[in-house]
């Protein structure tokens, strides 16, 4: 019995936890949901959405900004479209903290476009090597907030990672 109950556990989830508690993720463990492309974590409206990450997490989360695993799929808003095209992880990265920093979704979906795209079509995403632009500038502004805002600073992209980039979110 007692033998049956070690295989149990050794072979089971015994010991290991691989639920994602939805108002208090662990990254990490987000980050290894969407690459095996088993994350199901549902909100409390019952939408297999985005977990929710705070301030916080922000480190952890340009961590991955670079990443360019393509993904299966990513939790997008409830009222998002499927958009197609490849799902890059560092860029869904951006796009959390992106909607952390504003406090709301940062677009319909976790592509970056180029501010003068003629549309939304796949052909205007960025690159790999621009959406590691993005991450850097994205990575500089979340160094800079530390230092705080005075009424001599001039910088009007302050608070604004993808400011004078030519980027934008879908």
């Amino acid at each position: 019995m007692v033998l049956f109950m070690v295989l149990l556990c050794t072979l089971g989830s015994c010991g290991s936890n691989n639920t994602l508690d939805f108002d208090n993720p662990d990254v990490d463990l987000f980050v290894k949901q969407l690459k095996a492309g088993t994350y199901q974590t549902q909100s409390p409206e019952g939408f297999v959405e985005v977990p929710n990450f705070k301030s916080e997490d922000i480190p952890k989360l340009l961590s991955y900004s670079t990443d360019l695993t393509l993904i299966q799929s990513f939790p997008l808003p409830p009222i998002s479209p499927y958009i197609g095209g490849e799902i890059r992880l560092g860029e869904c990265m951006l796009w959390i903290v992106e909607s952390i920093r504003i406090g709301d979704y940062a677009s319909l979906g976790c592509h970056l476009i180029r501010v003068n795209a003629d549309n939304y079509e796949a052909q205007y995403f960025l690159t790999d090597e621009e959406v590691i632009d993005a991450s850097v500038h994205y990575k500089r502004w979340w160094e800079n907030r530390s230092y705080p805002k005075t009424r001599w600073s001039i910088d009007p992209c302050f608070d604004d990672p993808l400011c004078g980039t030519g980027y934008q979110w879908w």
